[in-house]
């Protein structure tokens, strides 16, 4: 399903139960944080703030915040949908006759139908600021250690000034002032990357951040895809329609005419960058200030009647945590496509998505566990994963009491724990560095004889068939 626009989403929350209406007035400083993470810790609905002290804009908040909610954000039942189709797609075979190439035409037909396509004109340019105040706009100030108010939803595109080549990333923006802000860009995203590619003297960086619209080109703008890989193209594949692209105001970019907001601007390489943060981040901990480049702002455009998405992050859970659920059913099958052992995963929601991965695989030869461990830690962000498990495939990585047993039960600490060193995320407090550290792979796989294991290794205890059958029909007897 395609939405048009964030409007027509938050209908469909409300109409399904998922949305609560806040009149009464509150502060964008503070006051919604608290109210969002008693309701996010809850399992709550999504709230719709109408009344923000000082602000005409309304503000969306928790909106992904629940399994049901995010499926509803990408118009499927569930997002295993998503990770079917996307199965699918990766075992298409190359038609040997003409048969079944009319068999494959409507399914590339759809394929062909969800490249993003430039229009002339966009809800998201019915009112354009050419003085711009980010005042105007009702960003939170969300935890008291804070360095100020965060744009935490932002997809800002930009473009690598030699290939061309389009990025729309997720990036904290720290406000300053009327119309300047940090880009919180970390070293090994492509944002960052074309940041370091418009060398100083080359001219300014063009961005765009956009605020709102389809509730996939925000998920899109989270999602670890390939550098070659469209977000509004992958936007267009999850919502079934190609995304509709205007062009900026006062930057060469095109930005999604279904936003909400979009604040058009430039960053300067040859400015010095500036402290940013901190700011309570994911992890449940303040991440420090350090330093990033300065965005300044050239034009605020948005609809008349626009709403302000954002979002929280703290300890877990919140709503982050189902963003980063639907990244790791989705993307699932892809990462089959090099590991195809791999039976199942998990990214814990007190993992904070990096910290720990549960793999379970089937296991074919010795010390295929750490074969895995190792070709995960090259795999994209993969790579930041400080703590992997690798489980057997009997195990069900998302009983977190099972792994628990299984982990505890099968590995000797010596022989099944390896450590690496190498980059971790920025976030980890923890890294004696930032952005470099150690990881570690813990093998809680059964051991074989070849791998070394010379006693018997034992059976689970598991009651025989006929006897559980037995009790089931006379339970009702029992008075228990």
């Amino acid at each position: 399903m395609a939405y048009n626009s964030l409007q027509e989403f938050v209908q469909v929350l409300e109409r399904e139960g998922e949305l609560k209406r806040v009149v009464h007035p509150v502060k964008a400083e503070l006051e919604i944080t608290e109210i969002a993470d008693r309701v996010m810790k809850s399992g709550g609905p999504a709230l719709f703030f109408e009344n923000v002290v000082g602000k005409e804009i309304p503000v969306l908040i928790n909106a992904f915040g629940s399994l049901k909610r995010m499926a509803l954000a990408l118009g499927v039942g569930s997002v295993e949908e998503i990770a079917r189709e996307i199965e699918q797609l990766t075992r298409m075979k190359p038609p040997a006759s003409l048969w079944e190439k009319l068999r494959m035409l409507p399914e590339l037909a759809r394929l062909g139908g969800i490249a993003p396509k430039v229009v002339k004109e966009g809800e998201c340019q019915e009112v354009i600021h050419r003085e711009p105040d980010l005042g105007m706009l009702p960003v939170l100030t969300c935890w008291p250690g804070d360095g100020g108010p965060f744009i935490t939803l932002p997809a800002v595109v930009s473009r690598h000034p030699q290939s061309g080549h389009r990025n729309v990333g997720l990036y904290r923006m720290q406000i300053f002032d009327s119309r300047t802000t940090a880009m919180h860009w970390h070293l090994h995203k492509v944002g960052a990357r074309h940041f370091q590619a418009q060398k100083p003297g080359t001219g300014r960086m063009e961005l765009a951040a956009c605020l709102g619209g389809d509730p996939a080109l925000i998920y899109a703008a989270t999602a670890p895809l390939p550098d070659q890989i469209d977000e509004f193209l992958f936007a267009g594949f999850l919502r079934k329609k190609s995304i509709e692209l205007v062009k900026g105001v006062t930057v060469d970019l095109e930005v999604p005419a279904s936003a909400d907001i979009v604040i058009e601007g430039y960053i300067d390489p040859s400015e010095p960058l500036r402290k940013e943060g901190p700011f309570g981040d994911h992890t449940g901990f303040y991440s420090l200030a350090d330093d990033y480049p300065v965005f300044h702002v050239t034009c605020i455009t948005h609809k008349k009647k626009p709403i302000y998405p954002t979002t929280i992050v703290g300890r877990p859970p919140m709503e982050d945590v189902y963003l980063g659920k639907a990244t790791e059913r989705i993307f699932l099958p892809l990462l089959r496509l090099t590991f195809p052992e791999i039976v199942d995963m998990n990214l814990p929601a007190h993992g904070v998505f990096h910290n720990l991965a549960i793999i379970s695989i089937k296991k074919e030869y010795p010390a295929h566990a750490r074969k895995i461990m190792h070709g995960l830690w090259g795999m994209g962000q993969m790579m930041f994963t400080k703590i992997i498990i690798v489980v057997d495939h009997d195990v069900n990585v998302h009983d977190l009491a099972e792994v628990t047993w299984i982990a505890g039960n099968h590995i000797d600490p010596k022989r099944d724990v390896a450590f690496v060193e190498g980059p971790v995320d920025v976030l980890d407090h923890a890294a004696p560095l930032m952005g470099y550290g150690s990881k570690m792979g813990i093998d809680a796989t059964r051991k074989w004889k070849s791998e070394g294991f010379e006693r018997e290794w034992p059976g689970p205890i598991v009651m025989d068939e006929k006897t559980k059958k037995y009790i089931d029909s006379i339970w009702g007897k029992l008075g228990l």
